[in-house]
């Protein structure tokens, strides 16, 4: 498989997340900040300017939600969560020049999971629910068999932040925000 950032490993971690995971989750938090997300996402791309992306690489919280419901695994989710989001970067960042105000911002952002990728590196692996690995599958398909949505940028990474507290806030045990 290929993964969101070049040079991203991901191995599925343990049930816990692991002090590293949440300390590189919380540095993206840091950069996924509504402010910069404005700024970057938003005020530097023309007016309802979208990006074409699958439809599975939209992981919104009601999406997990359900599959905790069908018992999915929170490491399982977070797995998912980190190709999701992952992928998602890499398609923002496909359609920005080198020179584009945004570039650094998603550069920065590239390295965070890049990192996460290694930490998740660290456990041995286990399976995931079919349910996911499935997704995963889907997401990493450039296939033109996959269903197309348009998305804004912002909304990708809106969608990146909350699933991201949704899955990390408790095991990592990170206060109000």
């Amino acid at each position: 498989l290929a993964f969101g950032c070049p040079g991203v490993l991901a191995v599925l971690g343990l049930e816990a997340a692991a002090p590293g995971e949440c300390e590189l989750t919380r540095l993206l938090q840091d950069k996924l900040q509504y402010e910069m997300r404005l700024q970057y996402m938003k005020h530097y791309f023309p007016i309802d300017y979208t990006v074409q992306v699958q439809y599975e690489e939209v992981l919104r919280p009601s999406n997990i939600t359900r599959l905790r419901n069908g018992t999915v695994s929170e490491a399982a989710l977070r797995y998912l969560w980190f190709h999701v989001s992952s992928q998602a970067v890499l398609r923002i960042r496909e359609v920005l020049p080198e020179k584009h105000p945004s570039w650094k911002y998603t550069q920065e952002l590239c390295q965070l999971f890049d990192a996460l990728g290694k930490e998740y590196s660290k456990y041995r692996q286990t399976d995931v629910e079919a349910v996911v690995a499935d997704l995963v599958k889907l997401v990493h398909s450039a296939g033109s068999e996959s269903r197309r949505k348009a998305v804004r940028p912002k909304a990708l990474l809106d969608n990146c932040l909350k699933v991201m507290r949704m899955l990390y806030t408790a095991p990592c045990e990170w206060g109000p925000v």
